[in-house]
């Protein structure tokens, strides 16, 4: 259903490290990137990124949404509790610690964390223990 998503982000150079460094602990990577921009997926040289983060076209400060987060997939619980403790020893902020959200279903292990714009991102693996 989805080609990519892109969030706004105000420093590019500092977003980049921390983005660098928490998509690794979900598996994927920087895959293409410009002056004011960076692509995130899995698959290397299908230019088809997933996520994309970029300083605002119109010049204008990048602002995170209301009610938005965006939900990636963890390949296990321990990558989630990874990208958690990464995204906070890199800037980010803790917006809910790693654990399960049986009001979403039973096997929903999540963590919430704010990205240095303010966006809101999750890790969650959906796979039983």
């Amino acid at each position: 259903m989805l080609s990519h998503i892109t969030l706004g982000v105000n420093d590019i150079e500092d977003s980049r490290q921390f983005y660098d460094a928490i998509m690794g602990t979900i598996g994927f990577k920087r895959q293409f990137g410009g002056d004011s921009f960076a692509g995130y997926g899995a698959t290397p040289g299908s230019d088809i990124d997933t996520l994309w983060i970029l300083t605002p076209a119109d010049g204008e400060p990048a602002t995170a949404g209301n009610g938005t987060n965006v939900a990636l997939v963890a390949p296990s619980r321990e990558s989630v509790d990874l990208f958690h403790k990464v995204a906070l020893a890199n800037g980010g902020t803790d917006e809910g610690a790693p654990g399960i959200r049986a009001d979403i279903h039973p096997n929903f292990y999540a963590a919430y964390i704010r990205d240095l714009t303010g966006n809101k991102l999750l890790a969650v693996c959906h796979d039983a223990i």
